[in-house]
């Protein structure tokens, strides 16, 4: 009779770990159904992409802080959305989104409109050698003139011309309203203060 107490009493054992591992399983499956619809949930109802993409790692990857994603992804989606909206508004003026830079890099300085490569390049966040192309562009459409600096032979000026002048007065104001466009559907408010977070993130970096 001892043996077969002793079988009875295996089998119970592993009838309750096997029980007690099921619900572990249960309970990390409702944990992970929680976290998803927990993550997918917004303000209003209003979901995206970004949030289908979170729900999906807090299923596969529970373990994760997936905030940082949430942000990054959202900032990198507008980022391609407004440089396309950017790159269309532009093209109406036969210029793309590296040539209006310049122009309104030159444009913003003042008068006489007018900046050393360097310091060009500077204001747009290149190299010096990464401006020389889209300045050949300028220069052969008649936007800017490439001279050399009165106070230093060795060393040249960009300068807009008049019609580079217009032509960046008017894709600025053809862009901006694209940009405003993109903002509409969010009160001031909300636009002054998703512009003052994003300043706070850039000056932490």
């Amino acid at each position: 009779m001892v043996p077969h107490t002793r079988g009875v009493t295996a089998v119970s054992s592993r009838t309750r770990r096997i029980a007690t591992i099921s619900l572990d399983v249960k309970y990390l499956d409702i944990k992970i159904n929680f976290v998803e619809k927990l993550v997918i949930k917004r303000m209003d109802n209003v979901t995206d992409d970004i949030d289908r993409i979170l729900g999906q790692w807090a299923r596969e990857r529970p373990d994760l802080d997936t905030a940082a994603m949430g942000v990054f992804g959202r900032i990198f989606r507008l980022s391609k959305l407004a440089g396309d909206v950017a790159e269309r508004a532009y093209s109406r003026f036969g210029i793309g989104r590296p040539e209006f830079d310049v122009l309104a890099a030159l444009r913003r300085s003042g008068e006489p409109f007018q900046l050393s490569p360097g310091a060009l390049a500077a204001s747009m966040m290149l190299s010096t050698g990464g401006t020389t192309a889209r300045l050949d562009r300028l220069e052969k459409a008649g936007l800017v003139t490439r001279s050399p600096d009165p106070n230093d032979r060795r060393a040249i000026l960009v300068r807009l011309t008049e019609r580079g002048r217009a032509l960046a007065d008017e894709a600025v104001t053809a862009g901006l309203a694209e940009q405003q466009r993109l903002l509409a559907h969010l009160p001031p408010e909300k636009s002054a203060q998703l512009s003052a977070l994003l300043r706070e993130l850039l000056h932490g970096l």
